[in-house]
Order: C-alpha cells, then sequence, then structure tokens
C-alpha cells in the first residue's frame, strides 16, 4: 500500500513538469521546509530536503538552486561543486547557479574556475551587487587590485550603503598606489557605521602611507579601543609612534604586538629599535636577535644591534655585526638609492 502511495505521488510529480514543470504537492512541501531551514541556518536538514526534493523532481530548477545552495553553505564544497556543474549544464543561462558555483570554486581554492564562472554570471546578469562583490573578492585575492576596484565600484552603484564594500574598495584603491581615493572609502565606510571592523585600522594605515604620521596614530587609537588585542593594529601604532619620536608609548604597543605575534619580525626590530632610542641598549639586542632570526635577510636589525653593542664596550661583537649589515645591504637590489627602503 505505501508503494502505491508513494509511486501515485512520483506520477503526480512527473505529470505536472511534462505539463507545466510545477512541483507536484510533496515536492513543494519539501522545497518550503528546505528553504525555511536555510533560512533558519539549518543547512544540514536544508540540504536533506532538498535532495528528497530532487528526488521527485529531478528538473526542478529551484530544487537544484536550493540544493546547491545547502551544501555550500555546509561547506561541503566537492559536493556543491558536483550539484552546481550538474545544474550549470542544464540551465547555463541561470546567473544564480553560475554565481554559487563559482563561489564553491573560490572557497575550494579554485580562483581561475570561479573568475571564468563569476564573469559568466556577470554577463547574465549585471545589475546584481553580490555577483560584482564576490567577483572583486576573487580578484583581490589574487592580487589583481585594479579589475577588482573596478568590480566594487560597479557593485557600490547598486549597494552603496555596504560598508564592506567601500573598506575592500579603499583596500583595492590603496593597492594600486590611490590613496587618496582610498581615504575617501574609508571615511565613507565608517560615515555609514563608525564602528566598521578594521575601518580606522585602514584609515590609519592609508595615512601612514602618506607620511602623516600623526592622523594615523589617532586613527590607530580609535581602532584600538575596539580591538585592544589586535597585533596588526598595535604594531603599526608603535611604528608610528617610533616615527615620530615617542619612544616610550611606541614600546608600549610594540611589546604587546610582539607578545601576541611572535612571528613579525618588524615588530620586534621596531621594539629594539625603540628601546635602543630609548637608552637601554642591553634591552634592545633580544628583540633585534629575535629579528634576525625571522628575517635573516633583512639588513636593518644587524645595523641596530651593532649600535647596541658599542654602546655596551662590545666593540669585536659589534664589528661583526657592522660587516654583516654591509654584506647584507649589499646583496639586496636598490630602491631609489636605498638598498633596503627603510630608514636604519
Amino acid at each position: 500500500m505505501k508503494g502505491l502511495v508513494l509511486l501515485c505521488l512520483l506520477l503526480s510529480c512527473l505529470s505536472a513538469l511534462m505539463v507545466s514543470q510545477a512541483l507536484c504537492p510533496q515536492a513543494q512541501i519539501l522545497v518550503r521546509h528546505g528553504q525555511a531551514a536555510l533560512d533558519a541556518g539549518d543547512f544540514a536538514r536544508a540540504a536533506t530536503d532538498f535532495e528528497q526534493a530532487r528526488q521527485l523532481a529531478p528538473e526542478s530548477l529551484e530544487v537544484n538552486r536550493g540544493l546547491l545552495l545547502s551544501y555550500l553553505q555546509m561547506g561541503r564544497l566537492a559536493k556543491a561543486g558536483e550539484i552546481g556543474r550538474d545544474a550549470v549544464a542544464r540551465w547555463p543561462r541561470d546567473a544564480q547557479l553560475q554565481h554559487w558555483l563559482g563561489l564553491a570554486f573560490f572557497k575550494s581554492g579554485q580562483n581561475a574556475l570561479a573568475l571564468e564562472t563569476l564573469q559568466r554570471a556577470e554577463k547574465l546578469e549585471s545589475a546584481r551587487f553580490d555577483i560584482h562583490f564576490d567577483l572583486a573578492l576573487v580578484l583581490l585575492s589574487e592580487g589583481k587590485y585594479s579589475p577588482a576596484a573596478d568590480e566594487l565600484e560597479k557593485a557600490i552603484k547598486f549597494k552603496s550603503t555596504d560598508t564592506l564594500a567601500h573598506v575592500l574598495l579603499g583596500r583595492a584603491y590603496q593597492n594600486s598606489n590611490r590613496t587618496l581615493q582610498a581615504i575617501e572609502q574609508f571615511h565613507t565606510a565608517l560615515q555609514l557605521d563608525p564602528k566598521t571592523p578594521l575601518g580606522h585600522y585602514h584609515l590609519g594605515f592609508a595615512y601612514a602611507s602618506l607620511g602623516r604620521n600623526r592622523e594615523a596614530i589617532a586613527e590607530y587609537e580609535k581602532e584600538l579601543v575596539h580591538a585592544p588585542e589586535n597585533p596588526e593594529v598595535l604594531y603599526h601604532l608603535g611604528h608610528c609612534l617610533l616615527e615620530t619620536g615617542n619612544w616610550r608609548s611606541a614600546i608600549v604597543h610594540l611589546k604587546r604586538a610582539a607578545e601576541l605575534d611572535l612571528q613579525n619580525a618588524d615588530a620586534f626590530y621596531d621594539l629594539g629599535k625603540a628601546v635602543l632610542l630609548d637608552g637601554d641598549a642591553e634591552a634592545a639586542i633580544l628583540p633585534l636577535r629575535r629579528a634576525i632570526a625571522l628575517k635573516p635577510a633583512d639588513p636593518s636589525p644587524h645595523y641596530q644591534l651593532a649600535r647596541a653593542l658599542e654602546k655596551m664596550g662590545r666593540a669585536d661583537e659589534a664589528r661583526q655585526e657592522w660587516q654583516r649589515f654591509a654584506e647584507l645591504k649589499k646583496a639586496q637590489p636598490q630602491k631609489g638609492g636605498m638598498a633596503t627602503g627603510r630608514v636604519q
């Protein structure tokens, strides 16, 4: 009896698909349940519902969309790719399927396929914020900053209030040497939401890249209120304080940055330099040696270490460091007349 009922339901679905491609009642219920599970964040349940719906209505675009999205949201990227490829082969002009398949490729590290697929989605439906935005994410991850900026500019035309889009556009501008435009985007993001994550950090970085260190410090200090234990914020704040001659304040932030990120050679270098400038040559040695261990090809820590050893009267060791500094500096390619691009 149960088999007869199931057969009737299946025949009902097939008949409906043949006539009007509409879903049979049982499939409609499963789709509603699947959509509700997606909305509730229960992606495993959603996948189960859409899988059952697909058994009843394998040719339904709505069902295949829901199934692809469920697996994508679950993080089952191989399965999402499998479902997505099959669905795109059936409905090659559906922008949503192309979009989600592109995201599956991107999240699984297949950037070339992600770009190709998202670009197809963009051609099919060019007035979609999310397609331009996700295409920009792939381009940013590839270091293609100018094309990423182009996509984010398009995205913002359709959703000008998205703070993350403005932040990312600012970063794309910053990395393609359009710092003043980057600053405008970071300001816009912060006007939209003063608590934009890392908004003040990115604005501070842009100011610092222009040598506007005091403005940078003000922004980093604002960011520190929201992210007091972020090692990057602490490091860049300490670096700018060091650049402006406020060595003691710099030491506080650089020391904490080095504690939080033991692999940040620049934090250890700046800390050693700041401590040395503050008059404690002995305390400068340990962070400078740590900077050397983390970045052996960098001449600068050897320069500062030589100075510290000289101040302590350890002339032989100092000579060794001066020699090592000279060797490494000579080995580095010249950049605008300077070997390291860094004031020693």
